[in-house]
């Protein structure tokens, strides 16, 4: 597998797309420095920051977290704590996350309302019910325990294409924000911007025609870029009840995922045009990143 020369030090995983399919295909047939993807960059020094905006030209984000991933984010920054104790704030307040000014945020919960209730939907009324009173007084994490083992069965593979079922909406809003010139360059990410940046990195590699080999190892370079706080991730999951699976980027999960929607839908151009992408968005993320667009 390939090794990536991070080049900036505080935000894990960050790389340009077109950049490693280049390298890796040892093709120019995708259009670099226009699609980027990282883990959260809340935590970023500033001169990565000011890298991010200056030097790699970063316009826009795209968030994928959702809400408790944002106040536990917000929560480690002593600062933000010490504030939120002096004055009272309410869980939206906290969960604001740090932006960087001159770039354009795009926050889309990947895992929104649809995804919920594909989970919800497997539980008993009485798993139901003390979920729901959990989350009502802000245990949001004690809440999600309720959610883990089903979590856990699913695994990343079941999980990924469950996602790409009902996360249609959050697809619909992704390629809205890539579908329009003024947004790129665009930065990617989730926490670890390694499953849910991975779906929507691949859903774009495979309208461009990336080969497979290529996509896969994309995808699992995020496993080696991420050990560096790998012990802390796996505490995080821990106090929500997951297990070590959430932390790797499984062998044949990019297969999977493509046979799911192939099987399922017929063609990704298939399953964007069912999950109501408009095409002139996909052919205009197309034309953007291909170098000759026949």
């Amino acid at each position: 597998m390939s090794e990536l020369q991070t080049p900036l030090k505080t935000i894990l995983n960050f790389r340009d797309v077109s950049q490693f399919v280049n390298q890796k295909t040892g093709t120019s047939r995708l259009r670099s420095h226009l699609l980027f993807r990282s883990a959260r960059p809340d935590e970023a020094s500033f001169q990565d920051k000011q890298r991010l905006l200056k030097e790699f030209g970063v316009k826009s984000i795209i968030d994928l977290r959702t809400k408790t991933e944002h106040i536990e984010q917000a929560q480690k920054h002593d600062a933000r704590i010490k504030a939120s104790a002096a004055v009272p704030q309410t869980n939206d307040d906290v969960a604001e996350p740090v932006k960087i000014p001159g770039i354009t945020y795009h926050e889309i919960n990947f895992n929104g309302s649809a995804f919920s209730r594909m989970l919800l939907s497997k539980l008993t009324w009485l798993q139901f019910f003390k979920l729901a009173g959990l989350m009502i007084v802000g245990y949001r994490k004690d809440a999600i325990k309720i959610l883990a083992p089903h979590m856990e069965d699913m695994g990343l593979v079941g999980l990924a294409e469950q996602s790409l079922d009902v996360c249609t909406r959050e697809v619909t809003q992704v390629f809205d924000v890539l579908g329009e010139e003024q947004n790129w360059p665009v930065l990617i990410h989730c926490t670890q911007g390694k499953d849910r940046t991975g779906l929507i990195v691949m859903l774009v590699l495979w309208l461009v025609g990336v080969d497979q080999e290529t996509i896969d190892e994309d995808y699992r370079l995020s496993e080696s870029e991420l050990e560096l706080e790998k012990e802390g991730r796996l505490e995080e999951m821990a106090s929500i009840g997951l297990t070590e699976q959430f932390a790797i980027c499984p062998p044949g999960l990019v297969n999977s995922v493509h046979t799911h929607i192939l099987e399922k839908y017929g063609s990704v151009e298939k399953y964007l045009e069912k999950a109501g992408v408009a095409k002139e968005k996909v052919d205009f993320v197309r034309g953007k990143l291909l170098v000759n667009v026949s």
